[in-house]
């Protein structure tokens, strides 16, 4: 999968990939500026046309605090391709304070804690959170969590986070790639 880049630090090791964004762009109703950053976030173009657009929408339109949010959310995932990690989470906590709902607020900041570092239990809480506001693609949001969760030596949580990704998402190979790596034992009674 394109959207797909090598985590550096100790996760290289064992593999891992995690996604640069949920391909979670926000979609938004009607035209303008607004519209035309969540086209370019959705299409992966972090261009300087792209982050125009996003500014403009947020400077100069009237947008709804739903559209305001999902904005900050498209601009988020421009910030995360050209891996500009501090500034896509300052969108994301920017969107949550405006719609605590906005489910892939949550699941992209916790994608953006992830390729931080050191950061995986306040990416588990992240993503956990956006799974429960039943995020466009949830798949994506499990894999992540499982990737934190393995980081956290929590081996039985990342095989079932990456068992529940590989699930909902049968022809992504990442998730079926990670569960090869784990054997199943039984433990005595």
């Amino acid at each position: 999968m394109s959207t797909h880049k090598l985590l550096a630090g100790a996760l290289i090791a064992v593999g891992f990939f995690i996604p640069d964004t949920a391909h979670g762009a926000v979609s938004i109703i009607g035209a303008g500026f607004s519209r035309v950053c969540y086209e370019l976030a959705e299409s992966g173009r972090a261009s300087d046309e792209a982050f125009e657009n996003c500014d403009r929408a947020l400077s100069e339109q009237a947008l709804s605090v739903r559209d305001r949010a999902a904005t900050l959310v498209n601009r988020g995932i421009l910030y995360m391709r050209k891996k500009e990690h501090a500034a896509a989470i300052a969108d994301y906590e920017a969107a949550i304070r405006l719609k605590t709902d906005l489910a892939e607020a949550y699941v992209n900041k916790g994608i953006a804690l992830v390729h931080v570092g050191g950061r995986d239990g306040e990416a588990v809480n992240f993503l956990s959170q956006g799974l429960d506001l039943n995020p466009v693609r949830p798949e994506v949001a499990y894999y992540t969590r499982g990737v934190a969760n393995e980081a956290l030596g929590r081996t039985r949580a990342a095989y079932d986070d990456y068992r529940q990704a590989a699930a909902l998402k049968p022809g992504w190979a990442e998730p079926q790639k990670q569960l090869k790596r784990f054997s199943l034992v039984s433990k005595p009674a």
